[in-house]
């Protein structure tokens, strides 16, 4: 009865989910649910195991939510995302349209602004050079998912995506964790995504297919639209809704002063990672008032948090004049966090719920029994709950909460390197993410004026494929080799 309140819990979760239905309603819900079935204590659950560990999970990387929500309003507003993705344009567009939307979405995303911030931005250059360049207008969003949901979101070392923040407390390791091995799966990512999309290309010319119908409206009346909401706040760290919020400016900022706050979050990032905590004498953190800890479970969050700090800082210096607004921009940033720190927060509970049962002592065996060792199953680990939630952070974390000192014991006996496990952990839970029920993809459709049955398969390519190849790539070389 166990396992099956785990997988009716897990059902009603993801069915009711897709329907629109909070997860800050539902996960509670069904995490009582499962208990239920494993006749385990309902308000024990409720109270000592959901909540618990909810609340753990904001008190570590609240911080991050909230710090990139607030630098990702403050990019938006003073016209910086804006004036990167026209920069792009301008130097890519005429000749290579696909790829300077593809550019144009790393770029932000890696210097660490908020996906939903990035989406809102680029559709509207994207449909300009597509419609220029008579390319299907249908493309437009696999060309964005790649360049803003792969490999900046969870190969590039350094980046600052809260993907690539989850695993440092587990393992203690930093944003920059495996460096050659994220470089080698970005080439992947990237290198696949495009040849595809211009494939894509070929092939809709040969066909004598153009750009399609103009659709007018699809973004304001996505950001207003309230499934579209509750689905994506549970895929990434920003609230669409607050894009309406704040005051944007007329005027976009110089290329400069757009770009150099980017440049600060990766340049302080790499710092604060290799060179300045490392030297610090922390020994205080073993003191219970910190909570007993080390340095190597907060570094990594302390690292992003003080870049984004920093990048925030250098984007209201550079750009005061197109801020007429500050206070209500960075409300409306800081508002912005909020709903998805405890939406991502909410599924960190029931997964506690659900690994506290005795029934998932069958579902960890099984994992863990999977054959090509423990990269494998961490692989596969994380695919799983990543899909079902259609959230990768959410997912990563369930995975990690149920698991990661398991994995951490056996690496210790293998030999593998933490940081290995860490690249692999991440790059697997950006993978089969990417389902038809994810809320970044559903809100990416809305905001296009496009259906799945449009633009979804392009999407599962470079999304998807790209990101199991280089997954497959990442474990093969790291078990030949180790971690670099």
């Amino acid at each position: 009865m166990g396992l099956l309140g785990l997988l009716v819990g897990l059902g009603l979760l993801v069915l009711f989910a897709f329907r629109g239905w909070s997860v800050l309603l539902l996960a509670p819900v069904a995490a009582l649910v499962a208990a239920l079935f494993g006749g385990e204590p309902l308000l024990a659950n409720l109270t000592q195991v959901f909540m618990t560990n909810a609340a753990a999970f904001l008190a570590q990387f609240f911080p991050i939510f909230l710090l990139g929500a607030v630098f990702g309003k403050l990019m938006d507003d003073s016209g910086a995302v804006t004036s990167v993705a026209a920069f792009m344009a301008k130097r890519l567009g005429e000749r290579r349209v696909i790829l300077a939307v593809v550019l144009a979405g790393a770029a932000v995303t890696y210097g660490g602004v908020s996906l939903f911030v990035a989406f809102f931005v680029i559709v509207p250059m994207a449909r300009s050079l597509f419609r220029a360049a008579e390319i299907p207008r249908r493309l437009i969003p696999a060309a964005i998912v790649l360049g803003t949901s792969t490999f900046t979101m969870s190969a590039l070392p350094g980046t600052p995506s809260i993907q690539n923040a989850i695993p440092m407390p587990f393992f203690g390791t930093t944003p920059f964790a495996a460096p050659g091995l994220g470089i080698v799966a970005s080439l992947v990512m990237l290198g696949t995504g495009l040849w595809w999309l211009h494939r894509a290309e070929a092939k809709a010319r040969g066909a004598g297919e153009g750009y399609g119908d103009q659709v007018e409206d699809a973004a304001e009346r996505a950001a207003s639209d309230e499934l579209v909401r509750e689905r994506a706040t549970t895929a990434r760290e920003f609230d669409p809704a607050e894009l309406q919020h704040g005051h944007r400016s007329d005027q976009p900022s110089p290329v400069l002063n757009a770009i150099l706050p980017l440049i600060v979050v990766v340049a302080v990032n790499l710092l604060m990672s290799l060179a300045i905590l490392p030297r610090l004498d922390v020994s205080y953190l073993a003191e219970q008032r910190f909570g007993g800890t080390s340095l190597a479970a907060v570094a990594g969050v302390w690292s992003v948090a003080v870049a984004l700090t920093a990048a925030i800082v250098a984007t209201i210096v550079l750009n005061w004049s197109r801020l007429p607004a500050l206070r209500l921009t960075m409300d409306a940033g800081a508002n912005a966090s909020v709903l998805p720190a405890f939406s991502v927060a909410s599924l960190v509970g029931f997964g506690a719920v659900v690994a506290a049962l005795p029934a998932f002592t069958t579902v960890r065996d099984w994992v863990l029994a999977i054959e090509g060792g423990p990269l494998v199953s961490l692989a596969v680990a994380t695919n799983i709950l990543a899909a079902l939630t259609g959230s990768a952070s959410g997912g990563l974390t369930i995975a990690l909460d149920a698991l990661g000192d398991t994995y951490v014991d056996l690496a210790a006996r293998t030999g593998i390197d933490l940081a290995l496990m860490h690249r692999v952990a991440v790059i697997g839970s950006g993978t089969l993410d990417i389902l038809p029920h994810n809320g970044a993809v559903v809100s990416l459709l809305a905001i296009c004026g496009l259906t799945h049955r449009d633009s979804y398969f392009d999407i599962v390519m470079v999304g998807i494929v790209t990101s199991l190849l280089a997954l497959v790539a990442v474990i093969a070389l790291g078990s030949a080799v180790g971690s670099f």
